[in-house]
């Protein structure tokens, strides 16, 4: 297998503000801190599986404007090769507002801008390195179009791919029977199945439905707890790490894009999960979408230390 990951997805600039805690409709809250941070699930799955030191090439889409010159900036400074990231002359980049309280959980509002312009077109014209890659990653902050579009290129060439289906919406069957490997929530997976997850045995029910839908593997994140796993190699819980939180955005992200390298360099599953699960872990103790992906040195020393 080919050791190259392609990320397809989203790029966005994140406007964070740190709040007491998330505001309820019509109140208004003073005093909070306000950063901006680059983010959009695409580019942070790409920094990670770059920070993670895979060998990353990003399809996506940004505005011709200086929050997407930005964008390319901060691609080229962490390695991923941006030659099929386009500048949009028609749609601004894509926004996202952000609020974290003061236990480190989000409530986010995205503007897509160019994201949403993200077509099956630009999937072809990038066909050559899809077909070559060891895996292709992706996430549903672009049409659906594309992502199926995509899926069938990389099953056609037997590539491997891992679908984060974030944000929730729901997925035909017919893209289902294209994807490896699935990453949903516990939110996601029940927007998929009907079955809420609540505990490991709701995880196994949930995982088996969509597994009989024709993925491969299902796993399903549980924040701390870790991702229930249900696969040819592996089934059951990989437990998470305790950590005090200071921002969850882009966990998934960095779950995601660190799972990719690990797969792709032949880990076995259920230590890919686990090597993943640190990431995940070590991104909530810091501020930020891509800040928070930590490189490859920290995790494994972090998986070290957790041994000891």
């Amino acid at each position: 297998m080919d050791n190259k990951i392609v990320v397809i997805g989203s790029s966005n600039t994140d406007m964070i503000v740190q709040t007491p805690h998330i505001p309820r409709p019509g109140e208004t809250i003073l005093g909070g801190t306000f950063n901006t941070a680059a983010g959009g699930k695409g580019a942070n799955q790409a920094v990670a599986c770059a920070r993670a030191g895979g060998k990353v090439t990003f399809i996506a889409r940004v505005g011709n404007d200086i929050f997407g010159e930005q964008a390319l900036q901060g691609f080229q400074r962490e390695g991923i090769n941006v030659d099929f990231v386009t500048k949009d002359e028609n749609a601004p980049s894509g926004v996202a507002l952000i609020i974290v309280d003061e236990q480190g959980e989000n409530s986010i509002a995205v503007a897509s801008g160019a994201n949403i312009n993200l077509s099956a077109s630009d999937v072809q014209g990038a066909a050559e390195v899809i077909q070559s890659a060891g895996l292709v990653l992706m996430q549903l902050e672009i049409p659906l179009e594309t992502i199926a579009a995509a899926s069938n290129l990389a099953t056609e060439n037997n590539v491997p791919v891992i679908l984060n289906p974030a944000p929730a919406q729901s997925l035909s069957d017919a893209l289902l029977q294209n994807i490896t490997i699935l990453t949903p929530n516990e939110t996601e997976a029940e927007m998929l199945t009907g079955i809420g997850v609540q505990n490991e045995a709701d995880a196994h029910k949930a995982a088996q439905a969509l597994h009989d839908k024709g993925v491969t593997t299902v796993i399903i994140t549980l924040g701390a707890a870790g991702a229930y796993v249900l696969g040819n190699e592996f089934q059951g819980l990989i437990p998470g790490f305790q950590v005090d939180p200071v921002d969850t955005t882009a966990a998934g992200d960095t779950f995601n894009g660190t799972l990719a390298v690990a797969l792709v360099e032949g880990m076995p599953l259920d230590e890919a999960v686990a090597f993943a699960n640190a990431a995940a872990a070590l991104s909530v103790t810091m501020l930020g979408a891509q800040p928070s992906a930590p490189h490859r040195k920290t995790i494994e020393q972090f998986l070290k230390e957790s041994k000891c």
